[in-house]
């Protein structure tokens, strides 16, 4: 844990160093997590970074892109992306003078999936900003000093890493660093609520199972249940993990992470799930989210009211107030059940006590419990969730519940049951 907070200081202080000045400090973040995005990936290719290259060099005259894909991939020592580029940020070092051009040759070429991640960054934009103010070579040169290969921080110290800078920065911009990403501590105890009934289906062989969170964020909720999987119940498991995520830095990061792990990471997709959803007609296994706390859903109010006219639409059984569609998660969610799913939401008090007998919020909550869904409500302890201390809790969902849970609805009280970080040895 100490390397992790090592690593995150030290990126927040190239941050504080270089941009201070030309950037506002609420614009670091923009600026810092896409490098770090490509230092990582630059230190998982640098061991086959050359022989890419040269199998590049060898077969572009012959073969198309499409026929040259997977032969790249496999140079890459079997990593789904690749560069084709002579740089990598240790090499644009060398040439101060064009690093410009040399940043752009670098950028290009990378292979698609990557490009896409780099465009939600906006990258183009912000390369062009270093420039303008002279500081993209020692950007480049800063970033060149930090290892974040896997063997040095494992996958689950890099959520740590991107968390923390996303905290710091959402301090600097008042924006709720909690809207892009849930604690790895909340996450466990939802995957421990969540898979605690199937342990005995989860063991032996053959199993495959899905996991899907429909706010995906940092990906961090996916990677944690997936972990908790392979880790504690069964490693011979294959997990697959999907996700759907509306903001566009924190979907690249996402995104990125998955290739890093040499996940598919196409089954990461971007835009909103309600007017959006990339995952119409699947059914998932296991489903997590921690959906934004409060927020209006008025831009998407026209989309919504016209599926909720539609019986058979994800939302026909009511719709919450416009002014905060957690619910909706849930129901997107729900319209997403296997024969035998579980989900598990984080929702403040809103979505449990708000809205009369007749409301939206009423009527979504009479429909749950009727179908006997609501498995579980577990009151959590506040100060959990950044800049935040309001009540949480964790609903338990699902369609197949255990015969001793039928017809019931468990309610814990969770509240005071913790240990403050801040007296815990790292």
């Amino acid at each position: 844990m100490l390397n992790f907070q090592e690593k995150a200081n030290f990126i927040w202080q190239v941050a504080d160093d270089i941009l201070r000045g030309p950037f506002k400090q609420h614009e670091y973040g923009d600026v810092i997590l896409p490098f770090v995005v490509l230092r990582r990936l630059d230190c998982v290719l640098e061991k086959h970074k050359d022989k890419v290259v040269e199998t590049y060099k060898k077969f572009k005259k012959d073969l198309k892109d499409e026929q040259l894909k997977p032969i790249l991939m496999k140079s890459a020592g079997n990593l789904r992306f690749y560069n084709i580029s002579d740089y990598d940020l240790r090499r644009l070092r060398q040439d101060a003078k064009n690093i410009e051009l040399n940043f752009k040759n670098y950028m290009n070429g990378y292979s698609d999936n990557v490009r896409e991640i780099l465009d939600n960054f906006q990258m183009s934009k912000i390369v062009a900003n270093l420039v303008k103010n002279g500081r993209l070579f020692t950007l480049v040169d800063k970033f060149t000093e930090i290892d974040l290969h896997p063997d040095t921080v494992s996958n689950h110290e890099m959520g740590y890493i991107f968390e923390e800078i996303l905290r710091r920065f959402s301090e600097l911009s008042n924006e709720a660093a909690g809207q892009h990403y849930t604690p790895r501590e909340v996450i466990r105890l939802m995957v421990n609520l969540l898979f605690e009934e199937h342990k005995g289906e989860l063991k032996g062989k053959g199993i495959i199972r899905s996991i899907f969170d429909p706010a995906t964020g940092t990906g961090g909720m996916l990677t944690t249940g997936k972990e908790q999987i392979l880790q504690h119940i069964n490693p011979d498991a294959q997990i697959r993990m999907f996700g759907q995520e509306i903001n566009p830095q924190t979907y690249a990061i996402a995104k990125s992470d998955m290739l890093i792990m040499g996940e598919d990471a196409d089954n990461i997709r971007y835009g909103s799930s309600f007017s959006e959803d990339k995952f119409r007609g699947q059914r998932f296994d296991y489903m997590m989210c921690n959906p934004p706390f409060g927020q209006s859903w008025k831009s998407e109010q026209d989309f919504i009211t016209t599926e909720a006219e539609n019986p058979y639409g994800r939302f026909s059984v009511g719709t919450p107030r416009v002014s905060d569609g957690a619910l909706l998660f849930l129901l997107h969610m729900i319209s997403k059940m296997e024969t035998s799913s579980r989900i598990a939401i984080i929702f403040n008090g809103s979505p449990l006590f708000t809205g009369d007998a007749g409301s939206g919020e009423s009527e979504i909550r009479k429909w749950i419990i009727e179908n006997d869904w609501l498995e579980a409500v577990v009151a959590l302890p506040t100060e959990l969730f950044y800049n935040t201390g309001i009540a949480t809790y964790i609903w338990v969902v699902t369609n197949r519940k255990p015969k001793k849970r039928q017809g019931k609805v468990h309610l814990i009280n969770a509240v005071d049951f913790y240990e403050n970080l801040v007296e815990l040895q790292w």
